[in-house]
């Protein structure tokens, strides 16, 4: 089973900073940008998509976990580690030198594989200080992971989107 997510930015705006999914239209660009009123644009862009390798799955099923912080790939249950490389999702922010950033992953992406077979990805988390804000050359680099849920015996390549949301404080 090769299990691959790959992440699509979204951004979501309040009041002080509107935003645009311009990802929504059919080939959008790479990063989407929001503005806030007289100030520098935020954009977002995604420089390594999630990915949690190869794995095979008994009938019990299992879960991989991706941390963050350290890239290492755990799995529990009835999993079997194929090799292959993991990779935590890695995402550059840029706007506003020091300005505070918000961060939103959502609960639970649902993956779509092959036959209509799905498999859930839960936890998600970033390595993100609890306050994060853009450095003084405007950039914010962070990582995140999760856990990917499989079904015993559910083979397949599973992908999905994973809605990144930044917004200015």
């Amino acid at each position: 089973m090769r299990l691959f997510l790959g992440p699509v930015l979204m951004l979501a705006g309040t009041p002080a900073a509107a935003a645009q999914c311009l990802l929504c239209a059919p080939d959008g660009p790479a990063g989407a940008a929001s503005a806030r009123k007289g100030d520098i644009p935020l954009r977002v862009d995604i420089e390594t998509q999630l990915d949690m390798g190869r794995v095979a799955v008994g009938a019990m099923g299992g879960e991989v976990e991706i941390d963050p912080a350290s890239g290492a790939r755990r799995v529990r249950g009835d999993v079997v580690d194929l090799g292959g490389f993991a990779l935590t999702g890695t995402v550059l922010v840029r706007g506003e030198p020091g300005a505070e950033v918000r961060v939103i992953l959502p609960a639970t992406v649902d993956l779509e594989g092959g036959r209509g077979r799905t498999a859930r990805v839960t936890g998600l988390v970033t390595d993100l200080p609890a306050a994060p804000r853009l450095g003084p050359d405007g950039r914010l680099q962070f990582r995140f992971g999760g856990r990917l849920q499989i079904a015993g015996l559910d083979d397949g390549d599973y992908r999905g989107r994973i809605p990144v949301t930044v917004e200015y404080q």
